[in-house]
Order: C-alpha cells, then structure tokens, then sequence
C-alpha cells in the first residue's frame, strides 16, 4: 500500500545534491523551536518526482519517510551536502539577525524605550546579544578567511562522515591530517565559500653594479658599487693591495719578473670577485708603469692569459680627468679655484680647475689647465734614495721637481684666483692621507677622519718636519705609515713642496680616493644609473677603507 504522505509533499525541492533552498508551506507551521518569522532549519527539503510509471524508487521513499520522521520529532537529519549548506546558511542569517538585533537594542536604549527584563532575557538566551567569544570569533574570521574556510568546512566533513556510517554501519577510511594550508585550500569550495586570492610577491629588486680597477706604479685596487643619491654610489666591494709593479723602472725601464708576478696575483684575486658578481658595466686600467715600460705590452699578454683580464692604458690626459671626477663631490660651492694633484707611484696629475664661471655636477668639466709630470714616488725614492734621507738630499728632490712645473707654461692660468681667499689645493694620494693621519695623531688609520679633513699649510709643513726628523725604523713603526710606505713617504712629501712653492695656499683639502672613484662616476653618469634610480634605495653613500670596513662619505655638496 502506498503512502499517502508521498502524494501532498508540503515542500519544495531541496536534493541532497545541494540545490537551492525552497520555501515552507504555509499549511504547516514549523516546529523548531525558534522564533516565529523565521524558516527552520529542517524545513526545506525535495520534493519526490515520480519516474515514468508514476511510482516512486526506493531511495525517495526512504528519504521522504525520513524527513516526515524528522518533521514529526523535531529534529534535523539531513543528507551530507544538504546540511553542510544549511548550516553555513544558518550561521549567516543567525549572525545577520543577532547583528540587526544588537543594532536595535542600541536603538532603543538610546531614545529610552527599555524592553522588559524577561524579554531581555530570552533575547539574551536567543543569540539576540553577542558573546565576547563570538565577537572575538568574528573577528577573527574575518582577519583570516582561510581559517574561516576551515571552519565552515568542518561540520559538513562531520556531517558526511556521519551519514556514510548510518549508511553502511562502518566509518570511512581516515586518511593523514592535512597541513592547514592544504586543508583551506581542499575545503574552500564547502558550504559557497571561495579562499581569499594570495597576493603576488614583488619581484626583489637588484641593484646595478658597476667596477672599477686600477693597476698603477705601486698599487692594485679594485672597486665594486651601486649608485645611491645622485652623483654618489654604495660600495658592495673592494680591493687593494701594494704590488709595487714599478720596483727597478726608474733605473731599468722594464717590469721586472718579480714586480709582474706580484701584480698577477692581485689580479687573480679581482678577476675572481668580478666573475662572483653580477657586473653591469666596469672598466679596468693601467697607468704609468705599463705605459712607459719597454715590455707593458707582453705584461698586458701575460695578464690575459693567466688572470683572464683584459686591461686598458689610459693616457694622461684620461688619468687627470678621472682623478678629478673622483674628487667632484668634496668641493663645496664656496670654492672659486683649486689646484687638484695626485702623486702616484710613477707620475704625477695636476689639474687646474676654474668654476666661477658655471657650476656642472661634473667636476671634470671644469679643468683649465693640466699636466702630467713623469714621476711619483717610487721613481723619484730610486732616483734620490728614500729609506735614508737627510735634509739636503730632501732639498735636491724638491729642486728636482719644481723645475719640471716651471717647464708648465700653463702654470699661472688661474690668474687672480690663486691669490683669493676662495682658492685652495686639494690632493689625493697616499702622502697626503699619511699626513693627514699623523696630522691627527691616529694610533691606526681611519678614513673616516681622514677624507675630507682640512690642513692648514703650517700643518704640512710641521709633518714635513717630523718626518725628517724619524729615521727609518720610526717611519715604519708608525700606524699611517708602515713597512709598504716607510721608503715612499718622503719622496711624496718632496713633490707635495714642489708644488706648494708654485702654487702656495693657506688650505689644503685632503681626499682619500682616486682613479677608481672617478671611473665609477663616469660610467654611472653615462649610464644614467642616477636618472633611473630607484625611490627605496640606501640615502647614505659609503665606501670602503683598505681594511675592508664600510665608512660614510662626507656629506658635502657637490657642485
């Protein structure tokens, strides 16, 4: 016999495939216990349809059976899919309803209309009033919606694992927990829920990098940075070391065996900082002693064949000119002349730079005049002796000197500035850092006190003096000096007079850089590295001391 409860179904169809929620009839009321004005939780369900021979299957009679079941005794069975969306439904309407409930309570509170204590009691026990739990809850939900995903998930997990074992009267296979964020993103398409989009991760930005190496007379020195604040950089590396490649050239005019292996191997050290990084752009020279020596050319074959490098000879011209861009930014808008020297191991650079006319960020732009004299510190030492030097022998250096600036005829094309307040030398070499150094009485060398100090031309010519006064042993025990320098010091201090004596000044600024600034501010001016810079980079500029520790650049103005 047929039920007749089949025939006047009272909803509509409501599948355990999830489909949409229907509508009570209004025939029958509900019996949830909840408040009227709102549809239960059990009461939307399918309709049973009939197949071809208007009779029911199996399963739709065991459904209905089971939802008039549910009807009669107040209860809430309902397949895995259906229930997992009632549920998530559920929750948003109660949260929605007790949110509208709170606003109202606020409401009436507010123009004095004050419900009756039972009625604010059954409210309270009717969700009408959050908890501090659910508030918490709430929030936290709404901070992170994967974990929200999680929990909406789970009841209908528990729900689908209930009916498989009503059904087949064991429990499903359980597998291994998943990690959580495996889990919210299995389950964020539960209940009509979708996980919240990752955000892309921006692409880290690398800095350009720029190189610079200087194989001079007695020096090796590499130099590796980024551009920072227009017309500076930031050094991520560097390199020096005392090679001493002109030892025997004064006398010989050839690189000796010993001298090229010495440079080989410093340079064996730069090519393999180079190759660890990734280098934009970089240049790599050679000064006096493989421009003037009989056999530069076979040491420049030796140097690519055995420490893969390929280096460039600049002529005179080329090594003033960066010597004076590496000096740009230490002259400040108050200067109207300077003479800028640089005593090297073979040669000597003097630039005479004018800028009352123009101001360029370019330094370099500003030359007047300039010479290149055929000896350094290392020639001249060979020439006259530097580990004994008594004052007469430091009077014919200083005489030897000053006559190949009188063969200058551009010497004097600064006219009147020379002679004003706003005009003063600066120099960048190691001479004029090592008087620096004991200038200030340095236990041990600091660059950072030392680029960019002042001396006042009675200052140089007390440390003058002084070290006249040390014999050698002394010169080597000194912190700025050392066993590298102690034969070199006072042949640089006889071309530092010589050139006093053309131009005198009352101010002497000291600068300790060189070839190897100048060529990284060439190529990241060429390169526009300051145009195209980026917004977050370091607004601090440093460099590094031979010791290999980060030191700040002055902070002056660059003109």
């Amino acid at each position: 016999m047929k039920n007749p409860d089949l025939h006047t179904p009272k909803v509509s169809i409501n599948g355990a495939s999830g489909g949409k929620e229907g509508r009570t009839s209004s025939s029958e009321p509900p019996n949830t216990g909840q408040r009227s004005g709102r549809s239960p939780v059990g009461s939307s369900s399918p309709k049973p349809v009939a197949d071809e021979s208007g009779r029911f299957d199996k399963k739709q009679r065991k459904r209905a059976r089971r939802r008039k079941a549910g009807k009669h005794n107040g209860s809430e069975t309902m397949s895995a899919g259906a229930q997992g969306s009632s549920l998530a439904a559920e929750r948003v309407s109660a949260n929605s309803d007790k949110s509208s409930s709170a606003k109202s309570a606020r409401a009436e509170n507010a123009s004095g209309n004050h419900a009756p204590k039972s009625e604010q009691k059954n409210g309270q026990r009717n969700g009408k009033k959050l908890s501090n739990r659910r508030r918490r809850s709430r929030r936290k939900k709404q901070d992170n919606p994967a974990a929200a995903n999680n929990i909406a998930a789970a009841p209908s997990a528990q729900s689908a694992s209930q009916a498989q074992t009503a059904k087949h009267g064991h429990a499903p296979n359980r597998q291994s927990p998943k990690p959580i964020a495996a889990r919210a993103e299995h389950n964020s398409g539960h209940a009509g829920e979708s996980r919240a989009p990752q955000a892309a991760q921006p692409r880290a930005y690398e800095p350009p990098l720029y190189a610079a190496l200087d194989l001079g007379t007695n020096n090796c020195r590499l130099l590796i940075a980024t551009p920072s604040r227009p017309g500076q950089f930031r050094v991520v590396d560097s390199f020096s070391r005392i090679v001493r490649l002109g030892e025997g050239f004064g006398t010989s005019g050839r690189l000796s065996d010993q001298a090229m292996n010495r440079a080989i191997e410093a340079l064996k050290i730069c090519r393999d900082k180079l190759e660890s990084k990734n280098i934009r752009r970089r240049r790599l020279i050679a000064t006096e002693a493989c421009r003037s020596a009989s056999n530069g050319a076979d040491f420049l074959e030796r140097v690519r064949e055995e420490a893969g490098l390929e280096l460039e000879i600049v002529d005179r011209q080329t090594e003033a000119s960066l010597a004076v861009s590496g000096c740009g930014t230490l002259v400040n808008r108050e200067t109207d002349a300077l003479v800028l020297f640089d005593i090297g191991g073979g040669s000597s650079e003097i630039a005479l730079i004018d800028v009352t006319c123009r101001r360029s960020s370019r330094l370099a732009e500003h030359i007047t005049a300039w010479t290149s004299l055929p000896v350094g510190v290392v020639t001249l030492a060979e020439k006259f002796g530097g580990r004994d030097v008594t004052p007469e022998n430091y009077a014919e250096m200083v005489a030897y000197v000053a006559g190949m600036l009188n063969d200058f005829s551009e010497r004097h094309k600064l006219g009147e500035l020379a002679q004003s307040t706003h005009f003063h030398l600066l120099g960048t070499s190691g001479t004029v850092t090592t008087l620096a150094g004991i200038h200030l009485g340095l236990e041990r060398y600091d660059r950072r006190r030392v680029d960019g100090m002042w001396m006042g031309s009675q200052d140089v010519t007390d440390m003058t003096a002084k070290l006249l006064s040390w014999d050698f042993k002394t010169r080597v025990a000194n912190p700025c000096i050392g066993a590298d320098r102690a034969d070199l010091v006072l042949a640089g201090c006889a071309i530092l007079d010589a050139i006093r004596q053309i131009w005198p000044s009352e101010r002497l600024l000291v600068a300790d850089r060189g070839l190897r600034e100048g060529i990284l501010t060439e190529l990241m001016s060429r390169d526009g590295a300051w145009r195209h810079r980026r917004p977050h980079q370091a607004k601090e500029t440093y460099m590094k001391n031979g010791s290999g520790r980060d030191t700040q650049l002055k902070g002056r103005q660059s003109i």
